[in-house]
């Protein structure tokens, strides 16, 4: 199965978009109180990367070996999972780390594009 996947986040929200097909699943979430009002917009968007994995396999919208296309609009994000980009936030690793463990464990066949901010359907549901 081949699927699109949006997200995007604030520092008080986070969203994601899973288009598979001609079906679009959205959902958002308000922060965890770990994280509300105490994370960057950056910080947030790995965490709704996350988040909206770990959903879109947990309701078996994305399953194993299914072929995902992540589409972000930050460079820094972009940079870090197609060059492996050095990042010294601690946030930002374990996420790193958890959305890795998610790729490698289902077996997702992953590809990373580039986007601009208004084409992210995710940040559409933030606003």
């Amino acid at each position: 199965m081949h699927h699109i996947f949006y997200a995007d986040g604030n520092t008080e929200k986070i969203a994601w978009v899973i288009k598979t097909g001609n079906s679009k699943v959205e959902q958002s979430r308000i922060h965890a109180e770990i994280y509300k009002n105490k994370v960057t917009s950056i910080q947030s968007k790995y965490i709704a990367l996350h988040v909206g994995l770990f959903w879109g396999i947990g309701v078996f919208v994305i399953k194993n070996k299914d072929h995902i296309i992540i589409k972000l609009d930050e460079k820094i994000i972009y940079d870090q999972f197609v060059f492996n980009s050095k990042i010294e936030d601690d946030v930002i690793i374990k996420k790193i780390y958890f959305i890795k463990q998610l790729i490698a464990q289902r077996k997702l066949k992953i590809e990373i594009e580039l986007i601009k901010k208004e084409d992210n359907l995710a940040k559409k549901i933030l606003e």
